[in-house]
């Protein structure tokens, strides 16, 4: 069956395939293999291995946030958004693959490498987004999402498991070539199960030819934007405290395997069950507060999602036992799960209909954007004093977000 004959729920079914896909990369590189493999093995633990990892990070999201409006120009006018996305798709794919030939002391190719994995997949996202207005409905289309977003869990979990056994020897010498064995398998599954988008998925092009104006296009847009969203005040004091809360969100997903590596001593396969942990109570968060928004409203169960994000920070400020971090990281699942679905149902609140994929877009923007700070600051805390100063230096961020977050008028149901 052609992509253009397929029927939707195969495109549906594709599509979601995608964020099973991404899951292997966001998992093995960004969160749970790789930063510990960086930290302990290509920077071998020096003093400023925190610092490094963070300037990584930091500099593909500052590329990433300053191509986003290129991209989404590039998207909007239909200029084969699957080509683009198979390119940067390949690009994560072949730079993570690389990662495995990266050894002791390779702090600059490993640095490099990551940065062009990370830019690869965070680009991509954006022509993978653009895809669901056409295989959904605008009345299906947060069901979609959130079909996508379920995929992705699933994902996460599975690549857990495969990674499981290859984490079981830890950083020992003879099990080194293992961890870097579970780089190619981020790229495998990647590779392997984001096939059906390509092979399933039509790509409706609104122009026949490709259009080389998107750097234009996409400085236009944001000064556009930027002039649109003043004028929408409460959106822009959202988008504000969205801006500053979930830097510092993203900062704890960024550095809480190495804070469990090396403050706790976790083992990688001890890592791995505490990841597993949670992206399970990542789905029971994002369901149970979904349902709790509908009863109190977004910004209050936001308010409590962030409360709860604040504690987590004090805790692991405090923790002194393997034990007490589980607990700690079934909390940050539940926060985790809800922070980021109740961002985004209250930012479709605030925005008016005929504006919505113009600030949605901004939305994704100041999300990859955030990601910059945050890291950086505790890198440079990290390297100046130690990790647990760094992690109650994010407390900042969750608590100017909040405070910000009180300036936003929810809009009362109809």
């Amino acid at each position: 069956m052609s992509a253009e004959t397929s029927t939707p729920r195969r495109r549906i079914f594709a599509w979601t395939l995608f964020d099973f896909a991404n899951t292997a990369f966001y998992v093995i590189i960004l969160t749970v293999g790789f930063p510990t493999y960086f930290r302990e093995i290509i920077a071998g633990n020096i003093g400023t291995a925190d610092l490094l990892w963070s300037i990584s990070f930091s500099a593909s999201m500052l590329i990433v946030a300053l191509l986003s409006p290129i991209l989404g120009a590039a998207a909007d006018h239909g200029a084969g958004k699957k080509k683009f996305l198979a390119v940067f798709t390949a690009f994560c794919i072949a730079a993570t693959a690389s990662l495995f030939v990266v050894e002791e002391s390779m702090i600059i190719t490993g640095m490099l490498l990551l940065i062009l994995a990370n830019v690869g997949f965070e680009a991509g996202l954006v022509f993978y987004d653009a895809f669901l207005p056409e295989i959904a409905t605008e009345r299906s289309y947060g069901r979609v999402s959130g079909y996508g977003f379920a995929m992705g869990y699933v994902g996460s979990l599975v690549t857990l498991l495969v990674a499981f056994p290859l984490y079981q020897g830890g950083f020992e010498a003879g099990n080194l070539g293992n961890i870097r064995m579970s780089f190619l398998i981020a790229a495998s599954f990647f590779m392997i199960f984001a096939l059906p988008l390509f092979l399933v998925v039509p790509d409706r092009q609104h122009r026949p030819a490709l259009q080389f104006d998107f750097v234009r296009v996409g400085i236009r847009r944001v000064r556009s934007t930027f002039r649109e969203i003043s004028e929408y005040r409460n959106v822009a004091r959202f988008l504000l405290a969205y801006f500053v809360y979930i830097d510092g969100v993203n900062t704890i997903i960024v550095f809480s395997a190495i804070f469990a590596r090396q403050t706790l001593r976790f083992g990688l396969d001890e890592i791995v069950l505490f990841f597993a942990l949670v992206q399970t109570s990542a789905i029971i968060g994002s369901v149970l507060f979904g349902i709790l928004a509908d009863h109190i409203g977004q910004k209050k169960s936001l308010n409590l999602s962030l409360l709860i994000w604040l504690a987590i920070v004090v805790a692991s400020y405090l923790v002194v036992d393997k034990t007490q971090f589980y607990v700690i990281g079934f909390f940050a699942g539940i926060a985790l799960g809800s922070s980021q679905s109740i961002s985004r149902s209250l930012m479709s609140h605030l925005t008016p209909m005929e504006k919505k994929t113009e600030f949605f877009g901004f939305f994704s923007f100041f999300g990859k954007a955030s990601a910059i700070l945050g890291p950086l600051v505790f890198g440079v805390v990290s390297s100046m004093s130690d990790q647990r100063n760094a992690i109650i230096s994010i407390a900042f961020f969750l608590l100017i977000g909040l405070i910000l977050l009180q300036r936003v008028e929810e809009p009362s149901k109809a």
